[in-house]
């Protein structure tokens, strides 16, 4: 163990130092990879648009790690030769994998809580076909966040699962689709205090609850400044940022938000919520309890007075997603998400374009925005025409599922036991510390945005801890938990546990320790380990005498992953 951490540290000072540029094509290392077909030395302006181009083993690897939760050696040889739009449409034609089928057999235990929810999260992950759908539906509830840290959703798994399937259900449909669904869900409705909330009554000191109208706003809509089409700010005759709303929207929104209750209530049955309490079905309206008075939302956009609950919701929507704002402010995060945490002014632009109308008229298609973000020429060439800038910090939990997907983890266990992700992660699936998730899009450490004005938002839920933590959680399920051959030949006890298979990649190393090397960099980091980086590998390798073959290899494993080239997807 400890000449590995040496190792890590050598290998973090040759990016430290510079070096060479490990994402330049001559450091891609591809053609240490059989029938790998690196055509990155031939990029340029010439192929800047990739439609209609097969893959090579590195395209695929690129694309399997910024669409899915992680590249596997197989999908990289199964899907080379494709296109990128071949294999996203395929992935946009699969049917939804749904998350709350996996917990429904549990649910009468009498020790039922959140690890069952959470290990149907790491069962869809790993395992579900719909890869991209399930890993645009991890973005969006980052985007749209519930958590589970609520009085109410806490303890209960099942509703908390079930907004996270209506992510997935809604991750290829439109916009305005998504936005009522989230809006009227019973999960958000208690997270933000929209459900229950009340017509004003001055006698009785009631207000109408501003929670849900400022974050569907700040949050899930418009943001707080107006956005020219490529993400830009406006600014005013004053040189200084245009807010989107301000109280008086808030407080318009926040009318048009009252009267809904769990579904079937009644007016007679408002405030019995224990009688009513449904967390599944959307939330209905109450008309007796909504404000029926004409409502200011934007300039232009006034609802007239007496108008039914439903109807001030369908229009109050209507204006949200039409909002200018809207394609530029969701369709960054999402690039930011899935490819670069520092998209080109233009790249923004042009999804935000296909957010407006994807060609056929229909404006907020996620899956046509989704496929124009994975195939657009800087998701493609980023790492070759803006090294020093394009490609984002892997969230740390995602690090976890690429390994599991690898290297096929097995277990004898009846779920993924992960019980609390967040020791080693400092998150977990809907689990967000407050409705502005784990991390924000604009953030960066000062002196990263003071020297260079990039962003890093992943980085803020990193700290010494949960670095340490996630290299453990490295050690403990990769580095001493690999096996060959076969699983039940383990001790029946330790089969209960999560464990990597790594015979594939100890097949590869009987016949060529450098090939096997070279198969773990395309997998995992897309060929971005340097050329003196894969000879440290290689000689530690080799130096290796005294271990078996599979501990060999997850020694090299663990060294990749806890370096960091790994920690920058590329």
């Amino acid at each position: 163990m400890f000449k590995s951490v040496l190792l890590t540290i050598l290998l973090s000072t040759l990016v430290a130092c510079g070096g060479s540029d490990p994402s330049t094509p001559e450091n891609s290392n591809d053609d240490r990879v059989v029938d790998s077909g690196n055509n990155d030395s031939d990029s340029g302006d010439d192929n800047a648009d990739s439609t209609g181009i097969p893959m090579t083993a590195l395209d695929a690897a690129r694309l399997l790690n910024q669409a899915t939760y992680g590249a596997t050696l197989s999908e990289i040889e199964d899907i080379t030769g494709q296109t990128r739009e071949q294999w996203i449409d395929a992935q946009l034609a699969l049917p939804a994998s749904y998350h709350l089928p996996l917990i429904e057999p549990f649910s009468e235990r009498e020790e039922f809580w959140r690890n069952y929810r959470v290990a149907a999260w790491f069962n869809r992950a790993l395992y579900a076909d719909d890869q991209l759908r399930q890993r645009v539906a991890f973005a969006l509830s980052e985007i749209f966040v519930v958590s589970e840290f609520n009085g109410v959703l806490f303890d209960s798994p099942m509703a908390v699962t079930h907004y996270y399937d209506l992510l997935v259900e809604h991750a290829f449909s439109d916009y305005r689709t998504l936005l009522e669904a989230v809006t009227l869900s019973p999960a958000m409705g208690v997270y933000l205090s929209m459900l229950g909330n009340e017509k004003p009554d001055l006698e009785r000191n009631i207000r109408p609850d501003e929670n849900y109208a400022r974050e569907v706003m700040q949050l899930f809509s418009i943001g707080l400044v107006e956005l020219n089409l490529d993400g830009s700010v406006k600014l005013d005759s004053e040189n200084q940022p245009i807010p989107t709303y301000g109280q008086d929207e808030i407080k318009g929104f926040a009318h048009v938000f009252t009267g809904w209750h769990f579904n079937g209530t009644a007016e007679n049955t408002w405030y019995y919520w224990w009688d009513n309490m449904d967390l599944f079905e959307p939330m209905s309206a109450v008309q007796a309890f909504h404000d029926e008075n004409e409502k200011q939302l934007f300039p232009g956009v006034l609802l007239p007075a007496e108008q039914t609950a439903e109807l001030n919701l369908e229009q109050a929507l209507d204006a949200l997603a039409n909002h200018s704002n809207v394609p530029a402010f969701i369709s960054k995060q999402l690039i930011q998400k899935l490819v670069t945490s520092n998209p080109s002014p233009d790249y923004v632009q042009r999804i935000s374009q296909v957010f407006e109308d994807n060609g056929s008229g229909e404006r907020g298609n996620l899956g046509d925005v989704v496929r124009a973000i994975l195939t657009d020429e800087e998701a493609v060439e980023g790492h070759i025409n803006a090294p020093q800038s394009f490609g984002k910090i892997r969230e740390p939990i995602l690090k976890a599922t690429h390994m599991w997907r690898a290297f096929e983890m097995h277990t004898d266990g009846e779920i993924i036991d992960m019980g609390w992700p967040e020791y080693f992660f400092n998150q977990a699936p809907l689990a967000s510390p407050s409705v502005f998730n784990f991390y924000r899009p604009d953030y960066s450490p000062p002196t990263l945005k003071n020297e260079t004005g990039l962003l890093a938002p992943e980085l803020q839920i990193v700290t010494d801890a949960a670095v340490t933590r996630t290299t453990n959680f490295l050690a403990w399920f990769g580095l001493w938990r690999a096996f060959t051959g076969d699983f039940s030949d383990l001790e029946e006890d330790d089969r209960q546990s999560m464990w990597i298979d790594v015979s594939e990649y100890v097949a590869l190393a009987e016949s060529s320790p450098s090939e096997m090397i070279a198969a773990l960099n395309l997998v995992l980091t897309a060929n971005t380990l340097s050329e003196e980086a894969m000879l440290i590998l290689e000689e530690e390798y080799q130096a290796m005498t005294w271990a078996e073959d599979k501990d060999k290899v997850a020694n090299l494993i663990f060294l990749i992953m806890a370096s960091p080239q790994y920690a920058v997807q590329r």
